[in-house]
Parts: C-alpha cells; structure tokens; sequence
C-alpha cells in the first residue's frame, strides 16, 4: 500500500503502533468509515443525473448527529439555528410569507370576483337587448311608441340633415368667393403696376385700379358677414343639435332594456308558480321598476331638449338669415354704406389685411 502514497499513522503521532501490521489497521479504518457512512444500497435510488438528493429533514438530523459525536454528546442546537428540527432552513421566512400575503390575495379575489360580477351582469343585459332587437324586427316583440315624441324625433333629424346641407354649400361659397378677392387683389395690383409703366394708359389703368380695389375692399366686408353667418350655423348644426341627439339615443338605448325587462318579466309571470319562479318574477319586477325610472326620466329630459331646441333653433336662424339677405345685397347692388352698416348691427368685426400677410422679412425669406 505504501506505493499507492498513503502513509499508515495514528492521527496526531506520526507513527506506527508497536507491534500492529499498517495494512491490518489502515484496512480497520477504511471498514469504520463505510459502516459510519450512508447506506448506498438504500440511497441508490436517489441518484438522477449523476447526482442524489436529500430531504431537509435528513441532512438536519445527520448534521446533529455529527455534531453530537463531536462534542461527546452534549450538542443541543439553538432554538435559531437555520438547521435546529422542525425549523429547517427558510421556514421561519415561508411562515411569515403567507400572513403577509393574504390582504393582497383577498384584495386580488375580491377584484376578480367583483370583475366578473361586472362582465356577467353585462353579458346578460346584452342578451336580453339583443333578443329584444331582433324580435322586433321580426314583428314577433312589442315595442314601447311615443307617437308625438317619436314624431318630433324625426323632425329634428330631418331638419339636421338639410341645415347640414346648408352650412355645405355655405362654406363652399365662402371658400370660392376668398378666391375671387384673392384674385381682384392681384389683378388692382397689376393695373396699379402697369399705370406707372404705361404713360398713355395711364388714367384707364388708375380706374380699374381703384374699382378693383374697392371691390375687395367690399368683398372682404362680404367674407366677414358669411364666415360669421357659416359658425353660427356650423355651431346650431354640429353642436346644439348634436346634443339633442346624443339624448335621444340614450332614451332609444333605454327604450330597447326597458322593453327588454318588461318582456322576461311578463314571460316568467306566465310560468307555474313554486319558490324559484316566484324569486326570479321578484327579481325581474325589481330590475323592471329600475329601467322603467330610467326609460322615464330620459323620456322627460328629449321632451324638454326638443322644446328649447326649437326655440334656440327660431331665434339663431332668424338673425343669421337676416345678416345673410342684407349683406349680399347690399354687396352685389354696390352699396358700401348698407354693407359697412350690416356688420355694425350684428356686432362682427374685421381683421384687418394685415395680420394675414406675412412681413416683409418673412416674404424675402420664402423668396430666398
């Protein structure tokens, strides 16, 4: 043995015991340590991948074990050692993880379950309206009528449609009338132009010339009056209008659940009746008499948005046609003085040319 490089001593004195053999003893201790150590025959099914594994449990108790015969059997571990029985490592932490955890976890169920309350009450509701629909269309359901309020309705669409038709071609008279101001602007600036480079035209450049010139004085008076009237209407149209509308489609969306409650309602009043048909009319009634408020309430709120609608509706077209009558005419019959006084009795303002054309630094710039 003494070739393979052991040196056969007893620990701590470097020597032989007086009359042993070195094979005998080294052969004693190499069976002390297999008969201390594990059992392969029983760990020989742990191994996976080259490796064994342990429970907690095991390596706890070999480790006190060992401890014990190192210190003569005296070894108690302390109550907070990471590897004392019964707390192995981490179990102090996992005991305290779950107590920490819980509000989240109630609050996280509470909002899931709140969620798909939400998303079944929805689901439902939308069954219902949907069947609703199409009975309807199908001639098969009732619908709830409000024969003057559903007259009015269509009115107040109607005449939508056709004051949008105006604010179209009103804008698109503005658009082309700014080009033909644009345009007699040009042209006054040409003549001016070429009265000084052409001395014996000169006086008949310098009268077309000024009428040009006052023609888009003029017309520029004209631009102001229609951009005025074409905001008030875009305003009436889009706007006033619209917000009529948008209550009435609300009272359409609350007629349609209300016809829809009413319906499941009277079809389980129609069934036999035991406890747990009698709790869902109950039920039903309850969501009815909710849709019904609903339906109500929306029903008043059109009816009063239609009257001052109307009135709005009088008192905003009266003025704006007036502005439009008096300023056309009196642009096309040459009457600068009915123009100017048109603009002054509904208060409109002009910008003058000035802030529309940029300076003369920034006209050199884009030249440039």
């Amino acid at each position: 043995m003494s070739d393979l490089g052991y040196s056969n001593v007893i620990p701590g004195s470097g020597e032989a015991p007086n009359g042993t053999d070195p094979n005998d003893t080294f052969e004693q201790d190499l069976q002390d340590m297999l008969r201390d150590g594990p059992n392969l025959t029983d760990n020989a099914s742990t191994v996976q991948g080259g490796g064994t594994t342990h429970s907690p449990s095991e390596d706890n108790d070999n480790f006190a074990t060992s401890q014990q015969a190192s210190h003569g059997g005296g070894y108690t571990p302390s109550p907070g050692s990471m590897y004392s029985r019964g707390t192995g490592y981490g179990s102090q932490q996992g005991s305290t993880i779950p107590a920490q955890g819980m509000p989240g976890s109630q609050r996280f169920l509470e909002n899931s379950k709140s969620k798909i309350d939400a998303i079944k009450t929805w689901s439902v509701s939308t069954y219902k309206c949907t069947r609703q629909i199409i009975s309807e269309k199908l001639g098969r359901g009732s619908k709830t009528v409000d024969l003057q309020l559903e007259a009015q309705i269509e009115v107040l669409r109607d005449t939508q449609r056709k004051y949008a038709n105006i604010l179209r071609l009103s804008r698109a008279l503005t658009n082309h009338f700014y080009q033909v101001v644009q345009t007699q602007r040009a042209l006054g600036d040409a003549f001016t132009d070429l009265a000084v480079k052409s001395p014996e035209l000169q006086d008949e450049f310098t009268y077309n010339a000024e009428t040009q010139r006052n023609l888009c004085k003029n017309g520029e008076t004209l631009l102001g009056a229609l951009n005025f009237f074409t905001s008030n209407v875009n305003t009436l149209c889009n706007k006033t209008m619209e917000d009529s509308l948008i209550t009435i489609r609300q009272y359409e969306t609350a007629r349609v659940e209300y016809d829809a409650y009413r319906t499941d309602m009277e079809a389980l009043q129609l069934q036999p009746r035991d406890s747990a048909t009698v709790a869902k009319v109950e039920e039903s009634k309850r969501k009815y008499s909710v849709h019904k408020e609903k339906f109500d309430k929306l029903r008043g709120d059109v009816a009063i948005k239609l009257k001052f609608l109307e009135e709005n509706k009088v008192k905003v077209m009266h003025k704006q046609l007036l502005l439009f009558h008096n300023a056309i005419s009196a642009y096309f019959s040459g009457n600068q003085q009915a123009l100017d006084a048109t603009l002054k009795q509904f208060s409109i303002k002009l910008k003058p040319p000035s802030e529309n054309m940029p300076s003369f630094l920034e006209s050199d710039a884009h030249q440039q």
